[in-house]
């Protein structure tokens, strides 16, 4: 089962995916206002019940970030061992994984364009997998890791290449410009640790495959994010870790290929689904 959040004729909805349309499911839930709410209440399952035998109830709708309300987006970077490369200390596996945080301010849905700002014409994709934390925990084992997701997702984690360079020792402000990143387009319950072991992450630009790698060669393997990040704050439940991206970003290429309005970007994870997105400059 895939659930969603989306909007149609200007009210917010949230519910399974079809072939054929969306099923809401929000008013038979009115304890769940909103998808984050039902992860909150580990109610995936519940959700996923309710739409057997349902009907379509809107054909005609538009993706939301899968989580518009999360409140911790957490992201992990420099995670396969071909992208740690691209650095001048690349030669050693880091010890420990970076980090930094997004908001959710920062990401859009399916189907919708990431923003270009007109401060830099260099926004760049980079496809991940993502994991919605189901199970509050501090200091969680590895070998507990996966108790603790409830759902995984997509994310296309745009960036203002430029804008992470403003300053020494961070990121942020090249990583949270208004809907420059998407993510989605939907929840995939996790039910199985073969839908992260197998999974494989491919990035098309237009067509073309631009990365191209599988979560098992992450220097940082997913339990070991959860282990780590809970280490130092309490995961709890709709945080979200973004958990790392091939090589193969534009601004690695020779020479750089940044995004562009026209642009296609489709990130495509096996055990998910693919998430896609267009470009189009900010509109002042």
């Amino acid at each position: 089962m895939k659930l969603a959040s989306f909007t149609s004729a200007g009210a917010q909805y949230y519910g399974a995916v079809t072939d054929a349309g969306m099923i809401a499911l929000n008013d038979e839930f009115p304890q769940w206002p909103t998808l984050l709410d039902a992860v909150q209440a580990d109610g995936l399952g519940t959700l996923a019940q309710a739409a057997i035998g349902k009907s379509v109830t809107h054909t005609d709708f538009a993706y939301e970030m899968v989580l518009p309300n999360a409140p911790r987006i957490l992201c992990v970077g420099v995670n396969f061992p071909d992208r740690n490369a691209e650095y001048k200390d690349g030669s050693e596996q880091p010890k420990y994984m970076s980090l930094f945080p997004r908001f959710a301010s920062g990401f859009t849905g399916h189907d919708r364009p990431l923003i270009r700002p007109p401060e830099s014409d260099k926004l760049d994709y980079e496809g991940e997998v993502a994991i919605v934390i189901g199970k509050a925990g501090r200091r969680i084992a590895q070998a507990d890791a996966y108790d603790h997701i409830a759902a995984l997702t997509i994310c296309n984690e745009g960036t203002i290449r430029d804008w992470v360079r403003h300053a020494k020792f961070n990121v942020t402000q090249g990583k949270n410009w208004d809907n420059s990143a998407a993510m989605g387009p939907w929840l995939v319950p996790f039910t199985d640790a073969s839908q992260l072991d197998d999974a494989r992450i491919m990035t098309r630009v237009n067509g073309e495959v631009r990365q191209d790698d599988v979560l098992s060669r992450m220097m940082h393997p997913i339990r070991r994010e959860i282990e780590y990040i809970s280490t130092f704050m309490t995961l709890r439940p709709g945080d979200i870790i973004v958990t790392g991206t091939p090589t193969g970003s534009g601004a690695r290429l020779d020479p750089p290929q940044f995004l562009k309005p026209g642009d296609v970007v489709e990130v495509e994870v096996n055990t998910i689904g693919t998430l896609r997105n267009t470009i189009a400059d900010e509109v002042l």
